[in-house]
């Protein structure tokens, strides 16, 4: 009998993508699947959409669980799925995002292959909906498997769930009650983090899953410097949770995230003249890491007026 895999996706107010998402997981060529959509307190058509795909899920085979919970933000709601998944793997799309038809199958296929990997990744294609225009994420010159510990810690990899599949068993090794750290900012760190601590990262090269951007996804939206602040904080928060549940809990780490912290609200505040926030972002450069010389030329020509 073929693995069991686990899809769990939150949903805010998504009627406008929620028929694109359910048509994407009823054209899934692999035959073992449960789908588990969290309604985190939509005030739009999302429930009554998504209640209306059971029957053809349940049709075709897939075990269906809807669920509905007050308004708490995605890594509430993903945590409600988390305690219910029966899966041997787990994938967790966006709900305004779409699975290709052979993408659950193809990923399926190499972490059975791959019994050392825990976790994997595949290529995406990025669909402008108001302009059309596409462009690929991929892992152009990178190994089969690879450690991505370091990337993700700093962000310098792409984040969105949609490419990614995880094992049960590591999940369940990163946190046996199955109870991610909530945020408000984010809720694939969490998940991330303590994996690429504990195994390397498979990569499949091929495009197995289309991101939509459109002009009112919450991460496209102009933020305040306020607010810019706070989001920074907040991953750096999720980044710090993450690690506590991985097996590279260290300070390098530890001074490596908060360094990034200060280096990315400091270049922020510098393009807003931000003088109070640039001396205290300097500052914490300064103690967890070191300021680069353009770093240090940029802070004295701010305190100087130029």
């Amino acid at each position: 009998m073929k693995p069991l895999v686990s899809i769990i996706t939150p949903c805010y107010n998504g009627e406008k993508y929620a028929d694109r998402y359910f048509r994407s997981v009823l054209s899934q060529t692999y035959p073992c699947l449960e789908l588990i959509f969290v309604n985190d307190g939509s005030t739009d058509r999302t429930e009554e959409i998504a209640l209306s795909y059971k029957d053809a899920l349940e049709n075709k085979g897939i075990k269906y669980t809807y669920l509905y919970q007050e308004n708490a933000g995605q890594a509430a709601a993903l945590n409600n799925g988390l305690k219910i998944f029966q899966g041997d793997y787990l994938v967790w799309p966006d709900s305004d995002d779409e699975i290709t038809p052979d993408s659950i199958e193809k990923r399926v296929a190499f972490l059975e292959n791959h019994p050392n990997l825990g976790i994997m990744r595949s290529n995406g294609i990025v669909v402008n909906d108001a302009t059309g225009e596409k462009r690929r994420i991929d892992n152009k010159n990178h190994s089969e498997a690879e450690d991505l510990y370091e990337d993700i810690m700093l962000l310098r990899t792409y984040g969105n769930p949609g490419p990614y599949m995880i094992r049960r068993s590591l999940l369940l090794e990163c946190y046996p009650d199955l109870d991610i750290f909530v945020s408000r900012t984010g809720q694939n760190w969490q998940i991330y983090v303590p994996a690429f601590s504990r195994s390397l990262c498979g990569y499949l090269d091929e495009d197995l899953f289309i991101i939509h951007e459109h002009d009112d996804s919450h991460s496209r939206y102009t933020r305040s410097a306020e607010a810019e602040y706070k989001r920074w904080h907040g991953f750096t928060e999720i980044l710090l949770k993450g690690m506590e549940a991985g097996i590279k809990n260290t300070d390098y780490y530890k001074n490596l995230v908060k360094e990034n912290e200060a280096r990315q609200i400091f270049y922020y505040a510098v393009s807003v003249r931000d003088i109070p926030t640039i001396k205290t972002e300097f500052r914490n450069l300064k103690t967890y890491g070191k300021p680069t010389m353009k770093e240090s030329l940029l802070y004295l020509k701010c305190l100087l007026g130029m």
